[in-house]
């Protein structure tokens, strides 16, 4: 399916006409973010907590301390909702009620499970540090026994999923057009600046290609 269904849980209902459900713009909003915000409810009390994560195929992977409690809290099953947000812009309006955001969102939900086998959790160790820099695995120490024996990693099975944006300028009251006010969009562009060197690290041990041409 390339598509997620709509549904009483995902389906954009405040200016609908910017919802998507295809798989490739939600996707693609969840893997360009370093982190994404998980959502839950623990003895009635919510929760919103950033982590580190990284997509695999229609699952979402996590990882942290075996005490962690928001990974405890997935891995008995229970019902997440994770949401990412990128902002691409700030919306100056002749008004201040139309001022705005240029963004792109994507908000999924499924449920928790825990990964015990060992090949699959040295994989996705591999696969979460890919996602935030690609070739930085097989550029690193390894995690070893007693790291991985004190990291949990969750999985959470992307049961539905939608995304929501905007672009575009300034969408002002006919009648403010004629207002002395400035309009437009002023861009948000998120850029990376030169790796700044341990104070430890060797003078032989180059920047690799990888960060100095970081990009997402």
């Amino acid at each position: 399916m390339s598509e997620f269904s709509q549904t009483e849980l995902n389906k954009i209902r405040r200016l609908p006409q910017r919802g998507q459900y295809d798989k490739e713009t939600v996707y693609s909003i969840v893997d360009e973010a370093l982190i994404c915000h998980v959502g839950f409810v623990q003895d009635g009390q919510p929760f919103v907590i950033p982590t580190i994560h990284v997509r695999i195929g229609d699952t979402i992977y996590l990882h942290g301390a075996v005490a962690n409690r928001m990974l405890n809290h997935i891995k008995a099953g229970n019902t997440v909702c994770v949401t990412i947000t990128h902002i691409d812009g700030i919306v100056f309006a002749r008004s201040v009620f139309h001022h705005s955001m240029n963004y792109r969102s994507a908000m999924l939900f499924g449920k928790g499970r825990v990964i015990e086998d060992e090949k699959k959790k040295w994989d996705i160790f591999a696969a979460l540090t890919e996602h935030i820099a690609k070739g930085r695995w097989e550029d690193s120490r390894h995690p070893n026994e007693k790291e991985t024996r004190t990291t949990t990693i969750v999985a959470i099975d992307i049961e539905t999923a939608s995304a929501k944006s905007r672009t575009g300028g300034a969408k002002d009251e006919p009648e403010d057009y004629a207002l002395p006010y400035f309009a437009g969009v002023l861009p948000v562009a998120f850029h990376y600046e030169e790796p700044v060197r341990d104070e430890n690290l060797p003078s032989d041990v180059a920047v690799p290609e990888y960060l100095a041409q970081y990009k997402r």
